[in-house]
């Protein structure tokens, strides 16, 4: 019986077996599961800040996991070899219990622990898995963090915050062609954006590619609108270097990267610039 997934825009209408788009949701016949549920394909002890998150306990550590799949095709993706990959990739399986416990000994170690980010590919696929194991975090005293792209559906969304401490959302443009582009959509990353800032702590990422996403604009155009749910919203502007099917153009000129740096100032009272 065929079952339609209500985690994204997309909402895929699978048939008994089927996968969706996105490479890790499957209809097995009675309901959709995450079939990357407890399969890990990175793991690794992070800064926060390289999540990016500049003004969410500033100086501390965080554990980062992630596993394979992604509800975009973004050809330039910095993590495509598992956010492109499907349940045939290599992981090491765990469990939410597990996770939150480890993440509560690394609390204690030296360098300390704040939490999980669920990161490296889009977590809002991994939903199950992220709420589970976010429940466990919560009840030890650890915080929950998603690296997210925000493509996902406004219900799944707001049932999840109750357990999200902070989001690193990307806004790949502020534009619909560049998300067509990728196949996404520009409004539902817009709206989880406004709903997510009157719930958790939230900064902004935009990756600037030449001439696809680099126009004075846009920027002008992103910056106000950022600033009208909060000009204290950090917004994170990074330099694109060539990666995945996107090879034939140039990284970004630091000085680009400055200048659209400069013009979000106008607007919003944290501006970096990354990867420069």
């Amino acid at each position: 019986m065929k079952k339609t997934c209500p985690i994204c825009p997309h909402h895929c209408t699978l048939a008994d077996g089927e996968i969706g788009r996105c490479r890790a949701r499957m209809n097995t016949g009675e309901e959709i599961i995450d079939l990357n549920y407890g399969r890990l394909t990175s793991i690794a002890l992070d800064p926060i800040e390289k999540k990016p998150l500049y003004k969410f306990y500033p100086g501390s550590w965080i554990l980062s996991v992630g596993s394979f799949g992604c509800n975009l095709n973004c050809p330039f993706c910095q993590n495509y070899s598992i956010s492109m990959a499907d349940s045939t990739f290599e992981t090491q399986n765990t469990t939410p219990e597990y996770l939150a416990q480890l993440a509560l000994e690394l609390s204690h170690k030296e360098r300390g622990n704040i939490g999980i980010a669920f990161t490296y590919n889009e977590p809002f696929i991994s939903y199950e898995f992220v709420r589970d194991t976010s429940k466990y975090l919560h009840q030890v005293g650890l915080k929950s963090v998603l690296v997210t792209n925000g493509t996902v559906a406004e219900k799944p969304l707001r049932e999840l915050l109750p357990l999200i401490d902070a989001m690193n959302i990307d806004l790949k443009a502020f534009n619909s062609g560049f998300y067509e582009w990728i196949s996404g959509d520009f409004e539902t990353v817009k709206k989880t954006i406004k709903i997510a800032a009157e719930s958790c702590h939230v900064e902004i990422t935009t990756l600037i590619i030449p001439g696809a996403n680099d126009s004075v604009e846009d920027m002008t155009a992103e910056a106000e609108w950022l600033s009208s749910i909060s000009p204290d919203i950090p917004l994170h502007i990074s330099r694109f270097f060539p990666r995945y099917r996107v090879t034939d153009r140039p990284p970004t000129l630091v000085e680009t990267v400055y200048n659209l740096v400069n013009i979000a100032k106008k607007y919003l009272h944290n501006v970096y610039a990354g990867n420069c």
